[in-house]
């Protein structure tokens, strides 16, 4: 039977626990960002971001804190903070740090923060007063690789023997260690907070990154977090189940999203933006890299996240950008070591490469059941290769996954149109949202099974009886919706918005057996897509609508 679409609000379907997971927006569109409105409100970098962090004047330190935390401390409001040392923040303690608070992290002693297991860090900046960790250099001297970053660690499971492993790039301690058993653990909130100039090398080749989060539960809260001049990679996950939104990889040397050791969390919008003269010499720079585990085992939890509406914007940039020699630049998606990464709705370009399905179990996972998916996604012509053929697969295989989950490589960087994603330097705000005429303002889709009751506003169901329409569709005026009721039934009819919220109450009554009809008008309603939604009891269905004028 086929499957339909059902609002997921409380009480207007059966499966409570579909509602208790939902986690993704809806779009139309691809990538991070929608269609411009001209008005700072849709895009979601207005306020917090920055883009010119080497020449951003910073003030002088009025504290410093070079000791571990082990009692739960308050960063207020005004403080600048000097960070010396690795400073771990331990024994079930509680770090708050207010909106507006700068860490300025240290290069002498490689200033790090750690958030230890069963301790928590509440970072809950704003848009318009963000928390910022920064390299404690003067203007002029910053680089990446300037402090260590911060890593927060948790009890959620990962694959690694007995459950439990050390984080790496750090001497290991009972401080160090991460993993568990415990899934929806809380690392506490992370929100509204730059990381900037991280990635020290710790040891030889044993750098940390922008934001390493280990075993991290779902519980934990992380959005709108920008890492830039990241010494190593931007962003990588070990294990756990925390999900994010609203996530910045900006000028990066190593990986921009990097998943390992049985990752399974969530993240919707992200961009990565990549500089022409910064890749990692040790090893290949990309956009995504994920593993199941370093040698590619069968382990469980295997690393299985789902990504949907990210932009990644590789170093040739709108095309005119010359490659350097001995540049290091690789792929857009690198998935390999038996991952079953998925990544949904998304834009690369500017890349070397496109996708990249590597060894044979990682084939596997994207031929067998479909555990792994890459779907509706639009990878730029500028790419030379949209997907590169390993060993242990065939050109067929990559076909067969590219076309058949409607990915598209026939479209050019030209033609994704966004707003301003080239100013003339890469220090100049841009603006990454779309121009109507874009070919990403279409083509997203999260009817995938691996969406199903993760959708905001949207779930699947099964249809429990037939013949409900509604017409004409799209619609200017008047709109007709019928249906059959096999008994005497109470109806109750809501008109939705893409968001899910609640725009008028249609119909409430009980109607008999038969053929009914509810006529409604949309008149005043501005454009857009909303979704008619038809509760009996019994029956519980949810249509789409177009409004146009």
């Amino acid at each position: 039977m086929k499957k339909i679409y059902t609002l997921a609000i409380a009480g207007l379907f059966a499966g409570a626990s579909n509602a208790q997971t939902a986690f993704f927006t809806p779009t139309t569109y691809r990538g991070a960002f929608p269609v411009t409105d001209l008005t700072p409100a849709t895009d979601w970098t207005n306020g917090w971001t920055n883009w010119n962090p080497e020449n951003t004047p910073y003030g002088n330190p009025t504290v410093t804190v070079s000791s571990n935390i082990t009692t739960n401390t308050t960063w207020t409001t005004g403080t600048i903070v000097s960070l010396q040392n690795k400073v771990y923040v331990k024994n079930g303690a509680v770090l708050t740090i207010q909106p507006g608070v700068i860490i300025r992290g240290d290069l002498a002693t490689q200033g790090t923060l750690i958030i230890t297991r069963g301790s928590k860090i509440i970072a809950q900046g704003t848009s318009s007063n963000p928390i910022i960790f920064t390299s404690g250099e003067a203007v002029g001297d910053r680089a990446e690789g300037d402090w260590g970053g911060v890593v927060i660690l948790g009890s959620g499971r990962l694959n690694q023997p007995g459950g439990i492993a050390n984080i790496e790039g750090i001497a290991v301690s009972s401080d160090t260690e991460y993993g568990g058993s415990n899934d929806a653990d809380s690392s506490g909130v992370f929100s509204f907070v730059r990381i900037e100039f991280p990635g020290i090398p710790l040891a030889p080749n044993k750098e940390i990154n922008g934001l390493t989060m280990g075993g991290v539960g779902s519980k934990t809260v992380i959005n709108h977090v920008q890492v830039s001049f990241s010494g190593d990679d931007s962003f990588e996950w070990f294990g756990g189940k925390v999900d994010a939104k609203y996530l910045i990889a900006f000028r990066g040397l190593d990986d921009d999203f990097d998943t390992d050791f049985g990752y399974r969390g969530r993240v919707q919008f992200g961009l990565a933006v990549r500089d022409a003269d910064m890749s990692d010499a040790a090893g290949d720079s990309n956009s995504f890299e994920s593993d199941n585990d370093a040698t590619g085992t069968g382990a469980l939890p295997r690393t299985s996240p789902i990504f949907s509406n990210i932009t990644t914007i590789g170093p040739k940039r709108n095309g005119t950008v010359t490659l350097p020699t001995g540049e290091k630049f690789e792929r857009a998606f690198y998935i390999r070591r038996n991952s079953a990464l998925s990544i949904f709705n998304s834009i690369a370009a500017s890349w070397e490469k496109g996708i990249y399905v590597k060894d044979a179990g990682t084939t596997d996972n994207f031929s067998t059941n479909d555990s792994a998916v890459c779907g509706n996604n639009l990878i730029a012509s500028d790419i030379s290769k949209a997907i590169t053929v390993d060993a242990n697969s065939s050109q067929s295989f990559y076909s067969s996954i590219f076309t058949n989950d409607n990915n598209d490589s026939t479209k050019t960087v030209s033609g994704i149109a966004w707003v301003n994603a080239f100013p003339s330097s890469l220090s100049a705000a841009a603006d990454y949202r779309l121009l109507p005429t874009s070919v990403a303002a279409t083509g997203a889709s999260f009817s995938d099974a691996k969406f199903q009751g993760m959708v905001t506003g949207i779930a699947e169901s099964i249809p429990a009886v037939n013949k409900v329409g509604v017409y004409p569709n799209p619609a200017t005026n008047y709109v007709t919706l019928t249906f059959e009721l096999a008994e005497s039934s109470k109806v109750i009819a809501n008109l939705y918005d893409i968001t899910g919220k609640l725009v008028s109450n249609i119909h409430s009554s009980t109607m008999n057996s038969g053929v009914n009809t509810i006529e409604f008008n949309v008149n005043e309603l501005p454009a857009g897509i909303y979704f008619a939604n038809l509760n009996t009891g019994s029956l519980n269905k949810t249509m789409k609508l177009v409004v146009s004028k």
